[in-house]
This record gives structure tokens, sequence and C-alpha cells, in this order.
């Protein structure tokens, strides 16, 4: 009999313990769902922070331009190189630092590209007028052919001097991931404006502009 009462009172004191209790399986919800909240908080702020564009930065070349930009470029010295002329003449390399103290617009371009074509007669009437301020245009053929190239600088009535990237070598230094992309350097050899897309005619104007002042 006794036996029989021990044995009773240990089931009565097992039962409990192999049951959760209705106050801690409550509390683990509520802590799963305060963590789950937070880590959707945090994502959301996290995908906000992606979405948002950085601010611009304000940068003083040294020529004392004042620019509003977030291209890393801008305000760095623009990378030197020496390319092959594209031109059905025999004409000498083009390398960027022979026209050191001149300021330069440099067009990345190509001939399969329908966008270089439609900004092709706006840089051309640019430079016709910006040469007599003595502003260097300097074309660059990314990853085309030669023959290709030179029928769009034929077909575009293009006269400035070209040049012809066709590994893409100097593109990268750039950071030219499509075509046309533009950039404008000032007489010190600073980048102080880019367009990564076709250019406009009041985009030109203006980004010449910083150049002659």
């Amino acid at each position: 009999m006794e036996t029989d009462i021990i044995s009773s009172e240990n089931t009565q004191t097992e039962q409990p313990a192999g049951k959760p209790q209705k106050g801690s399986r409550k509390r683990s919800i509520i802590i799963f769902t305060i963590v789950s909240l937070l880590n959707v908080g945090l994502l959301t702020l996290l995908w906000s922070q992606l979405l948002t564009p950085a601010p611009s930065q304000v940068i003083t070349t040294t020529s004392g331009t004042h620019i509003s930009t977030n291209d890393p470029l801008i305000g760095k010295q623009a990378p030197d190189f020496t390319l092959a002329a594209l031109s059905a003449k025999s004409e000498p390399a083009i390398h960027l630092a022979n026209l050191k103290g001149k300021p330069v617009v440099i067009n990345f371009w190509a001939s399969w590209c329908g966008p270089c074509a439609d900004e092709a007669p706006l840089l051309q009437g640019a430079w016709q007028h910006a040469q007599a301020k003595g502003v260097a245009f300097i074309g660059i053929d990314y990853q085309d052919i030669q023959s290709a190239g030179l029928s769009f600088l034929q077909k575009n009535d293009i006269t400035y001097p070209s040049a012809i990237d066709a590994n893409g070598d100097i593109a990268i230094n750039y950071g030219v991931t499509g075509t046309p992309e533009t950039f404008f350097i000032d007489r010190h050899g600073i980048i102080v404006a880019t367009v990564r897309s076709q250019i406009t005619a009041q985009q030109l104007n203006a980004d010449i502009a910083l150049l002659t002042r």
C-alpha cells in the first residue's frame, strides 16, 4: 500500500514537468513575434537605404570650379591614354597628355549605338564653336572595328579627332559601362563633369562653360 502511494505521488509530481506551461509558451510566441518584426524593420531600412541616392558632394577643382555630383571620377585626374587615331589617313596616335593645358571633352561612342548617332551632330556643332576658345574634343570608338568606326564618322560628318579603343581598356579606366558617355576635363587635367548617357544641348553647353571660365 505504501508503495502504491509513493508511485502515485511521483506520477503527480512528474506530469507538470512534462507539459509546457501556458505562460511560458505565450512568452515564446511574443518573443518570436517581436524578433520577426525587428528583422522585417531592419530589412525595410536596409532596402530603403539601397534605393536612396547618395547625397551630392560639392567639389572645388584646382581651377576653382565648384561642382555638385555623385560621380566618383569628378575632381580626380583624368586617366591618361595613348590610342591609335581613327582616320582614313595616316595620323599620329592620340595622347591625352599632349593636350595638357587645354580643356578637353572626351566622348565614348560606338558605331552600333543609336543614341551616339543622335548626339553626334550636337557634339560636332559644339566643337566648331568651342575650338575657338581652345577646347579640344576627342571621340573614342568603344569596342568597335575600324571600318565601322570610319563609316560612322563619315556618315555623321565628325571632323574632330577620334581614336579607337578596340579592347575597351581605356573605357574601363573611365568607368564606362555603355555608350554614349562624355567627360569634361579642365586645363589642369581634372575631370569636372560627366554625362553617362546621351547628352542634351543644355548639358553640353553648361559643361563646356565650366571648362572655359
